[in-house]
């Protein structure tokens, strides 16, 4: 499975693990990124900016990295 840095502009994925401490996983939950997230990339220049649950938020890379998600197709 791919880590969330990995998708291209507008794909979405579904969040399926974060690795990482307690820190890292209250840090995300408070933005909205959990086990079950649904996550739109909308660009990868420089930091992620994605869209959780129609936020806009930023993240970087080596966060993205900790991140698996499934990619998800088609329209949702």
């Amino acid at each position: 499975m791919p880590s969330l840095n990995q998708l291209n502009i507008n794909e979405k994925g579904k969040v399926i693990s974060i690795e990482g401490g307690k820190g890292l996983h209250q840090k995300l939950h408070l933005h909205g990124i959990f086990v079950g997230s649904i996550v739109e990339i909308i660009s990868n220049t420089g930091p992620l900016i994605i869209e959780v649950d129609r936020n806009v938020i930023s993240i970087g890379k080596k966060m993205a990295l900790k991140i698996t998600v499934e990619k998800i197709n088609g329209k949702s």
